[in-house]
């Protein structure tokens, strides 16, 4: 067959559909194939411009980002509203996942550093499948408690490791 009529007729291969890309995101890698396509339903797609914010600093937490393309930049801003870039994340990464379990203000801002596709899940949609479908729910905050435990023991150890070489220093 011709490759045009094949690129038109050929499906999405699970690498491509939106299932399988969230099924590689860390929150999420404890669902079902069928959990998956329950997700979908429930993730926001968005296209944004280049320099395009996603959310300031302050802004009232509602949920998490996954890029699927382009790249985001997280930074800070202080009182003389300079910024502190602290992370460039690209496809696979996400960000905000703490406001899925507990509303709060955002405590950094994120940019697209280019156009990007990025997927939103909000609180309110997980707090409707917690009625609907708790264990899908269930699934997603075990996702979620897993990665928020392991970023807490590698931020705690690289605490640790700051305390030690600012006690050699002082020594």
């Amino acid at each position: 067959m011709n490759s045009l009529w094949n690129n038109i007729f050929r499906s999405k291969t699970d690498e491509e559909s939106l299932a399988g890309f969230i099924a590689k995101v860390p929150v999420f890698t404890e669902l079902e194939k069928r959990d998956l396509h329950y997700l979908e339903t429930l993730i926001h797609v968005r296209n944004y411009h280049s320099q395009e914010t996603v959310f300031e600093q302050g802004d009232p937490g509602s949920g998490m980002y996954i890029i699927r393309s382009g790249r985001v930049v997280i930074f800070t801003r202080d009182n003389h509203d300079a910024e502190e870039e602290l992370a460039i994340l690209g496809p696979g990464d996400f960000f905000g996942e703490t406001t899925l379990a507990s509303p709060a203000p955002r405590t950094v801002s994120a940019r697209t550093a280019e156009g990007a596709e990025l997927l939103g899940l909000f609180r309110s949609d997980l707090l409707a499948t917690a009625t609907k479908h708790p264990d899908i729910a269930n699934r997603i905050l075990f996702g979620l408690t897993k990665v928020i435990s392991e970023r807490l023991q590698t931020a705690t150890l690289e605490i640790r490791g700051l305390q030690r070489k600012l006690t050699d220093q002082q020594h």
